[in-house]
């Protein structure tokens, strides 16, 4: 099915009910579904006014919002291709994507995204046809530049008929979003995702988590340029009919809360750092407890872990305990954080700390993971309440397959993938498509992974180089540790760490006999000189989460005969952390 078909479809099954609700002040703007299809198509006429031609990119650079998501469906009912851009790109990594995707139309936030963009030389952005700011008074006047109001009513002009032709046109095996990912070379790739893919995976995820129609409300903040927040914020509720609400743009920056409790989402998907935010939370406010009320605090926990314990093997019993729990602890603790309608809370994008799940999971809050990439349209496994594994990453989507290639003893091999929801490769990119496809068309995931006799996948690690931020950024270390190297030339090795970690940290070795001497003394000048050297670098960064906040100096370069180069002086990373642990740990204490 088309998205225009699905849209369509879903607009004749929830017309009336409501779709979006943004925050005006202290009350919400809600639109029901058949003003948000409208607005869709008016924004549409718009984009083929301004010259949107066909398979070509609009551009979105923004935090969350209803003229993100009119933006996204009008470029796919014209005939464009929907490209999110990280709202915190450089404006060179923002260059890239609108030269790469051949964007015609962009829509920016603000004037802080405006100017990024104005900053960059007009001959570099060939295709680009104009800009609509789309919050927010423009402070610029310029002929190629628009204001969200006036976009919308420059369509005008472009008969129905015209819009309609475009939509018939479209095929389900065609090209409609675009979703930019880390490449192992630096510069990130397009994913390109069909109609197919996209429309499957929003019935299938619907399907199996048994979403009923009408029912649900999610709230959307997490970057929608992430195949996992587009998803669940604009796809699966056009799917099921669920109401979308806006949070704050400095959500992540404190707001979410408030948002959460004033909404009430049934559907919660958060990445681990948002999970550990909230256990943080959970545990200063029970420090401050009486001590009997740490004792029920205590005791709820335990009686909560062992409940939920036993449900993973089945064994579903409500005892009088559990009921009191529930009342005096459980319902308390899911109030406080805006979950006490919630009744799916996932985590995606990088693994759960096993602390964190668990202090959940002891509170009556099973965090189900998803694991799933770009290039599989979103999940590929889900863990729903009926499926629930600990740590596990839960069972693969219904009608999708999965093979585990070269399993060493324990069972653990490569995640390879087959399926409707697998992307159609690449944009303009052959040779790095038939690199993550072998002849039989699996995807080649780079993960690695098991699975138990109930068919639930655990992911053990990665073959890839790509370092996963809590905060679910993927990180290439590669193109960063050559750009140090390249700025200090005193540096012999430089290694990033930060897997799961908030930062990104450096292992550093120098092109000296006198290193232990060095690093005993701190020599000033080497210091200053080596920090000035990873400023440069942290210049270049495409955002903060590609920034290196510590290093350390090592003592001993590394070498084949010390363990930590391979036979062709390529770095043994694992083998690298786990020597250095202590050092490495004492970045993030």
């Amino acid at each position: 099915m088309t998205i225009p078909g699905f849209f369509r479809d879903s607009v004749s099954r929830f017309g009336i009910y409501p779709a979006l609700a943004s925050k005006n002040g202290k009350k919400w703007d809600i639109l029901n579904f058949n003003q948000y299809y409208e607005a869709c198509r008016k924004a549409a006429r718009s984009l083929l006014k301004l010259g949107l031609e066909r398979f070509h990119g609009v551009g979105i650079l923004g935090f969350n919002s209803v003229q993100w998501f009119i933006a996204a469906l009008g470029s796919i009912l014209a005939g464009g291709l929907c490209v999110g851009i990280y709202a915190t790109n450089s404006a060179e990594a923002c260059q890239y994507v609108i030269t790469q995707a051949k964007v015609n139309i962009l829509l920016v936030e603000n004037d802080q995204q405006l100017q990024k963009i104005l900053s960059i030389p007009q001959s570099r952005l060939e295709t680009l046809k104009a800009i609509v700011q789309y919050k927010l008074p423009m402070k610029e006047n310029n002929n190629h530049l628009y204001s969200w109001d006036d976009f919308m009513e420059l369509g005008s002009s472009i008969p129905d008929t015209q819009l309609e032709q475009i939509i018939e046109s479209q095929k389900a095996n065609q090209c409609a979003v675009l979703i930019y990912t880390s490449g192992t070379t630096g510069h990130p790739r397009g994913v390109m995702l069909s109609h197919d893919n996209i429309t499957w995976m929003a019935g299938a995820v619907a399907k199996d988590f048994e979403l009923a129609e009408k029912r649900h409300v999610v709230v959307s903040y997490l970057p929608l340029s992430h195949i996992a927040a587009q998803m669940l914020d604009i796809w699966i509720p056009i799917k099921i009919g669920a109401l979308t609400y806006f949070a704050q743009p400095d959500a992540l920056r404190g707001s979410l809360l408030n948002t959460l409790q004033e909404v009430k989402p049934t559907i919660f998907m958060g990445v681990p750092r948002i999970w550990e935010k909230m256990h943080d939370t959970v545990k200063e406010k029970s420090a401050k407890f009486s001590s009997l009320r740490k004792k029920v605090f205590l005791w709820a926990r335990s009686t909560g872990m062992r409940i939920n314990t036993k449900r993973m093997v089945g064994q579903c019993e409500t005892t009088m305990s559990y009921r009191m729990a529930k009342r005096l602890v459980f319902s308390h603790v899911k109030s406080s954080l805006g979950l006490d309608h919630c009744h799916i809370f996932t985590s995606t994008a990088a693994p759960l700390t096993e602390e964190t799940a668990e202090f959940f999971l002891s509170l009556d809050i099973p965090i189900s993971e998803i694991y799933g990439m770009s290039e599989t349209s979103g999940p590929h496994t889900v863990s729903t309440q009926n499926n629930y594994k600990f740590l596990s990453c839960g069972k693969i989507l219904t009608g999708c397959q999965n093979m585990l290639l070269k399993q060493n003893k324990d069972g653990v091999g490569e995640v390879c993938i087959w399926g409707r929801h697998v992307f159609m490769g690449y944009l303009e990119s052959e040779a790095e498509t038939l690199e993550v496809f072998d002849e039989e068309g699996w995807l080649h995931s780079g993960d690695l992974g098991q699975m138990d006799n109930h068919g639930f996948l655990y992911i053990t690690g990665s073959i890839k180089e790509l370092l996963i931020t809590v905060s679910g950024e993927n990180v290439a270390p590669i193109p960063i540790e050559n750009l140090v190297k390249k700025e200090i030339p005193i540096i012999s090795n430089a290694m990033l760490v930060g897997e799961k970690a908030k930062f990104l940290s450096m292992l550093l070795t120098l092109k000296a006999s006198t290193v232990t001497e060095i690093v005993k003394l701190r020599d000033p000048l080497v210091y200053a000189a080596i920090q000035q050297g990873i400023d440069a670098v942290n210049e270049k960064a495409i955002s903060n989460a590609h920034k290196i906040q510590k290093w350390v100096i090592l003592e001993k370069d590394f070498s084949i005969y010390g363990g930590e180069l391979g036979p062709t002086t390529k770095l043994k990373r694992n083998f690298i952390i786990q020597k250095h642990r202590r050092l490495i740990d004492n970045f993030y204490h």
